[in-house]
């Protein structure tokens, strides 16, 4: 999707910054050349904005977990995450640190449904794997 997004906003924000000409209809200020520039400079701008994320990703092994979010990255390893959360209706799923903090997870995705939670479990289950959960005597 943002593979399509990104270039529509750079060919409709050129559209519109080549059409900007004449009067800005009150008062005799006028669009200048520089006006068409700054129109086309947003839309690049934007796909820019829009591109930032597809470079979402979460990689994990039995050492820890890698996740890459829109601003961001972390490397934990397992010892530091309580649990691998995905709350029904949180946009995305997310690790809980020992020290109470979240960190989403922007690549695990609610929309995603099926895909999104077997995510989830497979980050789970290499979780417990690493750490497992001491049972109660």
């Amino acid at each position: 999707m943002c593979w399509i997004l990104a270039p529509a906003l750079v060919v409709v924000f050129t559209a519109l910054g080549l059409a900007l000409h004449g009067s800005t209809g009150q008062g005799a200020a006028t669009f200048q050349r520089g006006d068409s520039f700054a129109m086309i400079g947003l839309g690049v701008l934007g796909a820019v904005v829009v591109l930032l994320f597809t470079r979402v990703k979460v990689e994990a092994d039995a050492d820890g977990i890698r996740v890459r979010n829109v601003i961001g990255s972390y490397h934990l390893p397992w010892e530091v995450v309580r649990a691998v959360r995905f709350d029904r209706g949180s946009p995305w799923a997310s690790l809980e640190l020992h020290d109470d903090e979240l960190v989403p997870m922007i690549a695990l995705q609610a929309v995603d449904k099926d895909s999104a939670v077997a995510g989830v479990r497979a980050l789970r289950a290499l979780r417990d794997r690493a750490q497992p959960v001491p049972s109660a005597s």
